[in-house]
């Protein structure tokens, strides 16, 4: 059953069909997946046993079993042999989590990107164009591929700068761009120092992630109003999970959730409990496909509200209303990457050399900037050496610069109790 029919079965049915997935996933990873079996009780024999008696996995658990069981934990089904494809998470909250994907499980995710795109209305003709330097990042590889077995034309854009990326998309007559919400803001602006007219552009679709403004009716609609003739589509996906939901085709602003891909769940972070229809609240998922690698019961930290369901495109697929309304931990994005205080500091703290420092994180421009202010240890014998070498370090960590200024010593405030190093610059 494809994941377009999936979408129309009678909401009883869908749960047979999970319920049926997750047994099937569980013979599968319990024999060997010594992550998962040593999590697992004795017997789940119904949906119900699995929600009440499977333990919720967390991020830290990951980590950790990463760092005790290096490089890739014991998350896995089968020998390392078997696997063709590694990505990893971002490493804004400690060390990046490395993802191995089997050619099987790969697969199922193109089929739940093909999902993606489809619902947005790419098809036949159509050129997608993302401008973005890939890295290990696993949404726009997975992407690019589910569009190239698609038989779709697809254009990568990586090591360009944003002129260059436009005319890439003037001369080639790209028609679907994908980028975070932030950077099709981006082109936008850098068209007009440029004096290209976007009214010219054939993009038709922007598809977009990354970023929560993609279902925020103020900035879809100020992405249109930038990008004539063009819609603003939303979606969203995590390394660990694959592509989870797109956006429903009557309602913008509503994101589903590919049931038959995933089994979700909305809990309440504070009690874990199930939250009402209508409430707030931190997503869970489970994911069906991804058996060489797998995720049950995974709190996404993704905080979102459900709508009512059936949908009134028909489908009973759990519906997100506004999409990922913010996360459950002090995340910002700067430039499509989530970013942490702590993670920051972590990359400061790791090569010294300085005294103290104070942060910024300026929302007051069309995108999103951090800068830091260092001030260097008195005695240090390179201290004008120190923000380069921060500015490095801060590139390799988060694949984003981050510029850093020396200032005076003694210029910065001292705390007694909790520091108060992190301002924010609003519009």
């Amino acid at each position: 059953m494809t994941l377009n029919q999936a979408a129309a079965l009678p909401l009883a049915e869908l749960r047979r069909l999970q319920w049926r997935r997750i047994h099937d996933l569980l013979s599968e990873i319990i024999p060997s997946n010594l992550f998962q079996s040593s999590r697992l009780p004795n017997c789940v024999s119904t949906l119900e046993d699995f929600t009440s008696r499977v333990p919720l996995t967390t991020k830290l658990d990951l980590v950790q079993d990463q760092l005790a069981h290096p490089p890739y934990g014991s998350n896995l089904t089968y020998p390392v042999s078997r696997y063709v494809r590694l990505h990893q998470t971002s490493g804004t909250t400690g060390p990046p989590l490395r993802w191995l994907d089997t050619p099987e499980s790969w697969s199922w995710i193109l089929d739940s990107w093909v999902r993606v795109f489809e619902s947005a209305g790419v098809g036949t003709g159509d050129r997608i164009f993302f401008p973005f330097s890939f890295g290990p990042f696993l949404g726009f590889w997975a992407a690019f591929d589910a569009a190239v077995r698609q038989g779709w034309m697809a254009i990568p854009g990586g090591g360009m700068r944003s002129p260059a990326r436009l005319r890439m998309i003037l001369d080639n007559g790209i028609t679907v761009l994908c980028a975070t919400p932030t950077y099709a803001l981006r082109l936008a602006e850098v068209a007009d120092e440029e004096n290209i007219d976007l009214s010219d552009s054939p993009v038709r679709l922007i598809l977009l992630a990354g970023e929560p403004g993609g279902s925020l009716p103020a900035v879809r609609s100020l992405i249109e109003l930038r990008w004539p003739g063009a819609r603003a589509v939303d979606h969203h996906g995590m390394t660990e999970t694959g592509p989870v939901t797109y956006q429903c085709p009557h309602r913008p602003g509503i994101l589903h959730v590919m049931e038959a891909a995933y089994f979700p769940e909305v809990l309440d972070p504070a009690t874990l409990q199930p939250v009402p229809p209508g409430g707030k609240g931190e997503l869970i998922l489970t994911n069906f496909g991804r058996t060489g690698s797998p995720l049950l019961r995974y709190r996404t930290g993704d905080l979102v509200r459900t709508a009512g369901s059936p949908c009134i495109c028909g489908s009973h697929e759990l519906a997100l209303d506004g999409g990922i309304l913010t996360r459950t931990d002090d995340m910002f994005v700067v430039r499509g990457i989530n970013l942490y205080p702590a993670a920051v500091e972590a990359v400061l703290r790791a090569h010294g050399g300085w005294a103290e420092f104070r942060a910024f994180i300026d929302s007051s421009q069309t995108l999103t900037e951090l800068r830091l202010e260092v001030e260097p240890e008195p005695d240090h014998p390179a201290s004008a050496t120190i923000a380069r070498s921060l500015e490095s370090a801060l590139a390799d960590a988060f694949s984003l610069r981050v510029p850093v200024t020396c200032v005076p010593t003694g210029s910065l405030p001292r705390f007694e109790l909790k520091a108060r190093r992190w301002h924010r610059i609003q519009p």
